[in-house]
């Protein structure tokens, strides 16, 4: 055998096991985190079942679970998480797509940059529950108003991300395209859109969380439907057992989006480095 193929045959193992050695904490990391939630839920049942908690609002886990085996046949609660969902999906979309264009525009026009930086900066720091009441004045108390507190959630993560991504870009790439007399729409699809996507997808990704939560707040504040409201009847209602049920599939959609997003942000910039395993 040649010196260089026994050199490829020993960096072969030798690469597969530091892949492996990789692997590890962060399936460890994994493991761990579940058997944290494990422990917690266990600890749940056990307080309530051994009357460690002595009080008739706090139901053991398996009730729990009982309600929300319960309100999925009837289709009661499931009919208020999608509900919900679809609201949020509602918002998400047109804030991504507002902060998204909005961003680009900003970061690539210096005048508008100048215009519009005070305003944002005025407005991006108030908290969505204060907009809430002054937006029912104007939107009432229908699906418009909770899809409009989520985009405008939603609006300012994207839009700073986006802005951020731009200029942070490599102003190489800018001066080949200024070389190659690309026009302003081709520099954008081909370079500009392409190197902030991945900044673009972080904020997009911390705006989901946040339009998931705003969701519910808004239905708790101004709602008829939905699992806000949902979970303010029950809980006025002294059906504890169902409200917490509506908390917990929230706990578990909330996981399951993030994890959705996450499965495609890493097929759109598998190539960027600084994507977490």
């Amino acid at each position: 055998m040649s010196e260089a193929a026994q050199h490829s045959a020993t960096l072969g193992p030798a690469a597969a096991a530091s892949a492996s050695r990789g692997m590890r904490p962060a399936m460890i990391s994994k493991v761990a985190g579940w058997l944290l939630v494990l422990a917690l839920l266990v600890a749940w049942e056990a307080s309530a079942r051994l009357g460690l908690v002595k009080s008739q609002s706090w139901p053991p886990f398996t009730g729990v679970l009982r309600a929300v085996w319960d309100g999925m046949l009837t289709g009661e609660l499931l009919g208020v998480l999608l509900s919900t969902m679809l609201r949020m999906l509602k918002g998400f979309l047109i804030g991504s797509a507002i902060g998204v264009v909005l961003g680009l525009l900003i970061a690539t026009v210096p005048l508008l940059r100048r215009f519009l930086s005070i305003v944002i900066e005025a407005v991006r720091p108030l908290p969505i529950p204060a907009i809430v009441p002054p937006l029912i004045l104007f939107l009432g108390i229908d699906d418009g108003l909770k899809v409009t507190v989520v985009a405008l959630a939603v609006t300012f993560p994207v839009l700073i991300n986006t802005i951020g991504g731009v200029d942070n870009i490599d102003g190489t790439l800018l001066q080949t395209a200024r070389t190659f007399r690309k026009t302003r729409l081709e520099t954008m699809t081909s370079i500009i859109l392409p190197s902030a996507l991945p900044t673009i997808l972080a904020g997009m990704r911390i705006s989901l969380g946040l339009a998931f939560v705003t969701t519910i707040v808004a239905e708790m504040i101004a709602g008829s439907a939905g699992v806000g409201y949902f979970i303010m009847v029950t809980q006025y209602g002294m059906r504890p057992d169902q409200m917490y049920a509506a908390v917990i599939c929230l706990a578990a959609l909330g996981y399951g989006l993030n994890w959705a997003f996450v499965s495609i942000e890493r097929r759109l910039v598998g190539w960027d480095q600084r994507q977490d395993d």
